[in-house]
């Protein structure tokens, strides 16, 4: 695997190894000394161009455990924000010799351009409204955990996950689509029309504005947040209605099927898409995804980066 752009760069053997590895690189956050030498001399440069607090602190975090050296460049800080090129400020980073970049950027395909440019391996945290494949195999990992505590092997042929709410503004919803295409699950979009993306139809999963309707056949909920800093206009009449029709209410909470997961890629809009009710359920599985986070992008650095001698000592 020479980068990680799109969600659909896996095929269901790699997608499954860097769930597997996840698994034992969970194990790394319970030890008093949380190191694997698994990257040593590995430099991997975190540039973000957009606000985050999740991703980029789980990948920091994930290169440092895995004893890379990591260094964050945000915009605000680089010559970016005196009119440089994305071009230009890649190419820079990369003439030093690091071996990765994780990049954010507000537009849509603007890591798969950098990978393009640079001789560096690049991992996708995120571009404009198109994808975040590493999202998806973190919710995927929450998933499969959850499954495997109701006592199910964790495989997601016959699971049928929800994804609600702001469709059209989200770059998580499509790489949670096209790696659960990959896993075997089935993926039920639920949004009003207002906030459906042009060409949906096409995405092979079932659509509906109705969400009460697929509430009881859901092994999971995703709930999306209202992306209101990217809305230029109105998508819908008020913020109260929205969640009476696209909300997961105490009322809808009581109506899911017995065991069904709940969760949401963060930050949540507590009493928008989501009540404090179903945030804080004993089914939502919220946290376990931000912990996720860390083993899954251990797994996706290594399947980059890392080799197999010594890497599990």
């Amino acid at each position: 695997m020479r980068h990680l752009l799109s969600a659909a760069d896996l095929d269901l053997a790699q997608a499954t190894s860097i769930l597997d590895l996840a698994e034992e690189m969970q194990q790394v956050q319970s030890r008093p000394v949380k190191k694997l030498p698994a990257l040593r001399g590995r430099t991997i440069v975190n540039i973000f161009f957009e606000d985050s607090t999740r991703t980029r602190t789980s990948f920091e975090i994930a290169g440092k455990w895995l004893s890379a050296d990591t260094i964050n460049v945000s915009a605000k800080g680089s010559s970016v924000s005196k009119g440089e090129s994305l071009r230009d400020t890649m190419l820079t980073l990369d003439a030093m010799g690091v071996d990765a970049f994780v990049i954010r950027h507000s537009s849509s395909g603007a890591a798969a351009q950098a990978a393009g440019w640079v001789k560096a391996q690049v991992v996708n945290a995120g571009d404009g409204q198109h994808e975040h494949p590493t999202q998806a195999l973190l919710d995927a990992y929450s998933m499969r955990q959850h499954f495997r505590t109701l006592g199910d092997p964790g495989e997601f042929a016959g699971k049928r996950i929800a994804i609600v709410g702001d469709l059209l503004h989200s770059r998580v919803v499509r790489s949670n689509v096209l790696l659960q295409r990959t896993l075997g699950g089935e993926v039920v979009l639920v949004a009003p029309p207002t906030l459906l993306p042009t060409g949906i139809d096409s995405w092979g999963c079932e659509v509906t504005s109705d969400f009460d309707a697929v509430l009881d056949s859901c092994d999971i909920v995703m709930m999306l947040r209202v992306q209101r800093e990217r809305m230029a206009g109105g998508f819908f009449p008020t913020e109260r209605e929205y969640t009476e029709r696209y909300g997961l209410t105490e009322e809808r909470l009581a109506a899911l099927k017995p065991g069904a997961g709940i969760c949401h890629p963060g930050p949540m809009n507590r009493g928008v898409e989501i009540s404090s009710a179903a945030a804080d359920a004993a089914n939502s599985l919220v946290l376990e995804q931000v912990a996720a986070g860390v083993a899954i992008r251990m797994s996706v650095l290594y399947h980059l980066l890392g080799s197999d001698e010594g890497a599990m000592k």
